[in-house]
Formats: C-alpha cells, structure tokens, sequence
C-alpha cells in the first residue's frame, strides 16, 4: 500500500556548505539515504522549487519541499496461485497478468496478490525487495511485469528502467476517435486535490509523456497503441481522458458507457458490462541485466478485450 509523503522545511543556517542528501538525513532521520537520493534524482525533493543533484551545496535557508508516496513494507506468504509465465531464467521472469490481479499486497489485499503468486514461484525471491519486481500495472490492467530473480539483476533493471531502456507498449480501446493518426500527450500528472486514489494532470505535476498511434478507426471508436517515455501512475488512463479519449470501461477517467451509434445490440451488451478499463501491456523489451541482449516479448491479448475489439470491428 502506499502512503502519500509530504514536508515542507527551511534548512537551518547551520548546514552552510553541506550536501543536500546529507543534510536530509540529519533533518528527517526517519528515511535512509538511498531513499532520499532516489527522491532527489525523480524530482520529489525540490529545493527552491527547483530539481537538483543530491549532491548540492547548501547556503542555509532553501525551502525544502518532498511530495511523493512511500510503499509500506508488508509481508507476503506464498500462496499456490498459477501465473501465466512468458519467459524465465535464473535472472529474470516476465509474466502475463490476467485482469483482477493485484501485484502488491495492501489495504484489503492481503492475500491473492502476484506477491503471494510469485513467492510461491519462487522461494527465493523472498530476499529480493518487493519480490523482484520492477514495476506495476493497475489491478484491472492486463499484460506484461518483469521480475527480477537476484538483486544484481533488479538494480540493472530498476536503472533501465529509470533511462528509459525499457519499453513498455499498450493496446488500448478508447471513445472517439484521436485528433491524430499518432501523436504525443506530454501533461504533467499529480495526485487529485480531492479524490487521493485519483491522478490529474497538474501544472505542478511530474513531467508526464505519451505517444499513440491509431491502429484501426471504428465509428465511435479507437484501437490505439501507447507507449510509455514516464511512468507515471494512471498515466495512460490521465492521458487518454485529457485527450478526449477516454478508455472503455475506464469508469474513473471519464470512460462511462456511452451508446454506440451502431444498431448492433451485442456490441452495446458488451460497452455496458465492460467494466474494466481496456487497457492491456502487450509489448516488453529490455536489455538483458545478465547477458545485454535485447528482449522482445508479447502478451496475447485478453479474451474480454478480443471479443469487445472483434464486436467493434463487425459493428463497424
């Protein structure tokens, strides 16, 4: 689960000449060095509303502003659930997440997790951090998550990750159709001023990128291919309703039902009981962390969002 972190202070005069990630650690001692660094180097530590290096020379009085969330340690036992595994060795695992899937335990997730999933895997990958994994996808989002199977492999991966050496590509169905036939959505995205489960795009949001390309046009409707330069919470599904083109199914974004102008009645069945967002990882490739080939992988594309996609394209 994850908990929203946020402090504002002044550094005192009295750490003139001293580096920044020092003086945090001395100023808040409840958080470790790494962890302060890994603010800094995202731009969840502003200094004078400014980004800079953990290394930065202090003067004494810079406002001092962290704003990010912070995964609580929670501890998961293996539990005898199948997982559809798409490519393993003994440095890595990428799997194929089936819809309803939550990837880490929390609130109300204590069990049925991929956590729970993969230590049952894997007895080993208890002793990597967050059981290996390298990153998320939403419950009710499909597709592709690479895990890590040693702790060398995860920090090579967590740093391709970080530079963008890793891709990471989305099929996506969404309402109306693009302005486009490809394009890029670069919003900044934050937390909701209301609703904390919630993303918006926000002037004072992490910087945010998204390219599309239009894969087929229907008459109400998109098949959309997007990939990720950020990876930002929600971000597709901000990105898509900043657009006007807001995920099927995607009933936070503005992905309501929405009557299809087609007399087809399965098809109108099919939006009204969509109750997921179609949203699904279809592509992965990475660097391997062990041998530095370059990965490929796909997900077949899930049975609810074939038949809706199917439906579209008979509708059309």
């Amino acid at each position: 689960m994850n908990r929203s972190i946020e402090h504002k202070l002044t550094i005192p005069e009295g750490f003139v000449f001293q580096r920044l990630d020092q003086a945090m650690v001395e100023l808040l001692p409840q958080y470790s060095r790494s962890l302060i660094q890994q603010w800094i180097k995202e731009g969840n530590l502003l200094v004078d509303s400014e980004k800079v290096k953990p290394s930065f020379k202090l003067v004494g009085g810079e406002q001092v502003l962290i704003d990010c969330s912070l995964e609580d340690v929670i501890t998961a036992e293996p539990e005898a659930i199948p997982i559809d595994v798409i490519f393993e060795d003994d440095y890595l695992l990428v799997i194929n997440k089936p819809v309803g899937m939550v990837v880490h335990p929390g609130a109300g997730n204590d069990s049925g997790t991929l956590m729970n999933a993969l230590l049952n895997h894997d007895h080993n990958l208890a002793k990597i951090p967050r059981a290996g994994i390298i990153h998320r996808l939403d419950k009710n989002t499909s597709g592709l998550l690479l895990i890590a199977k040693t702790n060398e492999s995860q920090n090579r991966l967590v740093k391709d990750l970080q530079s963008r050496v890793i891709n990471r590509i989305y099929y996506a169905l969404v309402y109306g159709r693009t302005p486009y036939q490809e394009g890029n959505v670069s919003l900044s995205i934050g937390r909701h001023p209301k609703e904390r489960k919630k993303m918006s795009v926000r002037p004072d949001g992490k910087s945010a990128k998204t390219h599309y390309r239009v894969i087929e046009i229907f008459e109400g409707h998109c098949f959309l291919e997007c990939k990720l330069e950020t990876g930002r919470t929600h971000q597709i599904r901000v990105h898509m309703q900043a657009l006007g083109n807001p995920l099927i199914g995607d009933n936070e974004y503005g992905g309501h039902f929405r009557r299809p102008r087609s007399n087809l009645l399965e098809l109108e069945e099919l939006l009204r009981a969509f109750s997921r967002q179609a949203l699904h990882a279809r592509k992965l490739s990475f660097r391997h962390p062990e041998t530095g080939k370059d990965i490929l992988l796909t997900a077949p594309i899930p049975e609810d969002f074939e038949r809706l996609l199917e439906t579209l394209r008979e509708a059309n």
